[in-house]
């Protein structure tokens, strides 16, 4: 598999998650033999051992940060803390998307009985309906949405759209299997549409102003081909 490299510096190197990809392996995991992290795959690739500083589902692909050095970590986590990073995520939803839509809804935390106050920022950028059916209806619509997360919950983003009644396409815990079916049987796309696009920042080290940008995978590309759809990243 080879390693797509958006950004590096002394600092940190920066790259394209693919989907279905845990981002490091748990302690003690018993799947450490059987599938490659992203930190094995950096390491096999460049050579670096590196830090993660944000997080990101294994199902989610996209842009990722991860620091060179262990003391690098926390004036990069510090702009996430403070919200001076702006993420924006684009996902392919059920159903037609309001057209802007401020999600102010708590969800809970790794720590499954305290709920922690989470907002994310929906704008949607296109929508199609295909004359294909998804029980219980003789048609099915779908959107492209981009979001800006404000705070960093875990799976904000995947509970936020299912709150709304819109949820991702793939999300196996929180979408609707019956158009994640549709999707694989008609189209071959399996994977979970939710990717990590843009990430801009001023760099805490350097102080230059930072923009980075993460291509589709390729379901998204030839989704974007057979919907008609405008690439957002392009």
């Amino acid at each position: 598999m080879n390693l797509e490299i958006i950004f590096e510096d002394a600092y940190i190197i920066c790259v394209n998650k693919p989907n279905n990809m845990l981002v490091h392996h748990a302690h003690h995991s018993r799947n450490v033999a059987d599938e490659t992290s992203l930190l094995q795959l950096i390491f096999q690739e460049t050579g670096l051992k590196v830090y993660p500083i944000h997080r990101l589902d294994r199902k989610t692909s996209g842009i990722i940060l991860l620091a060179k050095e262990t003391h690098y970590v926390s004036k990069f986590q510090d702009l996430f803390t403070t919200n001076e990073i702006q993420k924006i995520y684009y996902g392919i939803v059920r159903g037609y998307s309001p057209t802007t839509k401020i999600i102010d809804s708590p969800v809970k935390g790794r720590d499954a009985n305290v709920h922690k106050e989470a907002l994310t920022h929906l704008k949607t950028l296109e929508q199609i309906t295909l004359n294909i059916p998804v029980k219980p209806y003789d048609s099915s619509r779908y959107s492209l949405v981009e979001l800006v997360p404000k705070t960093g919950r875990m799976h904000q983003l995947r509970i936020h759209m299912n709150k709304i009644s819109h949820p991702l396409i793939g999300d196996a815990k929180y979408g609707d299997k019956n158009h994640d079916m549709m999707f694989d049987e008609n189209f071959g796309w399996k994977n979970m549409f939710l990717h990590a696009g843009k990430l801009e920042f001023k760099h805490p080290f350097t102080s230059e102003d930072v923009l980075l940008k993460a291509t589709f995978p390729v379901d998204w590309k030839s989704l974007f081909e057979n919907f008609d759809w405008e690439n957002p990243l392009q």
